[in-house]
């Protein structure tokens, strides 16, 4: 890791409508830092627009859609060239139920976004990252894709996809690069809740995280390649 705070990032973020995503790109502009994010949620990305204008960018993406996310990508770089710091970080959770009663196709939109999804952002911006000989990946994984819990197989089943996805990318990038699973720990967001419900208020808020996160974030480098890390209390 590195403690430089002085030099100012370009960092990707996806989800960054809500929760996590939010706190987080809220954080990195307080600091300074260049915020490229993306979302689903239109009157949100709008809301994000009139907020932070100038440098930033926020736009509609659906990144189960590769094409999408390709001529996102295209864009990005032709505005700022590739990030400094990647973050995939939107996910999605299924409703609390034995395996056996998830629907089918509440299955895949869970794999779809989670793995399918990071999957085809790292497609689109990790080669110009190693052209440009530069840049950290997080991939967001959660204490569930270290361990196991009851009435969320398909979510748990993606993060620790996520763990050996990132752990195998590593082995293929060059030295200047690096990728790193990321455990969050247990914030009070919308998937906490729809799986804690109550007793989520026990746990601390995206922007309280985020106080804490994002000075983490900013200080990993190639050193870090292929860590499993986990955001400190």
């Amino acid at each position: 890791m590195i403690d430089d705070k002085a030099r100012k990032r370009v960092v990707v973020i996806t989800g960054v409508t809500r929760g996590l995503g939010r706190a987080m790109a809220e954080k990195f502009i307080a600091l300074g830092h260049t915020v490229l994010g993306c979302g689903r949620d239109r009157a949100l990305i709008e809301e994000l627009k009139q907020k932070f204008p100038k440098r930033h960018d926020w736009d509609m993406v659906d990144v189960t859609d590769e094409k999408q996310v390709i001529e996102w990508m295209g864009r990005l770089h032709k505005k700022t060239g590739a990030p400094d710091l990647l973050i995939n970080n939107a996910g999605i959770i299924n409703a609390n139920a034995p395996l056996w009663k998830v629907p089918a196709e509440e299955f895949d939109r869970v794999i779809d976004v989670n793995i399918k999804g990071t999957a085809n952002v790292l497609r689109a911006f990790i080669p110009n990252m190693i052209k440009k000989h530069h840049g950290v990946v997080v991939n967001f994984s959660s204490g569930w894709g270290r361990a196991a819990e009851k009435d969320v197989a398909p979510y748990v089943a993606t993060k620790w996809a996520i763990e050996g996805l990132t752990a195998a990318l590593a082995l293929d990038l060059p030295p200047e690069v690096a990728v790193v699973a990321l455990n969050p720990g247990v914030i009070n967001t919308r998937m906490l809740q729809s799986c804690f419900g109550e007793s989520s208020a026990h746990y601390p808020s995206p922007s309280r995280w985020a106080d804490t996160a994002v000075p983490f974030l900013l200080k990993l480098d190639a050193t870090d390649n292929g860590h499993a890390l986990t955001v400190p209390d």
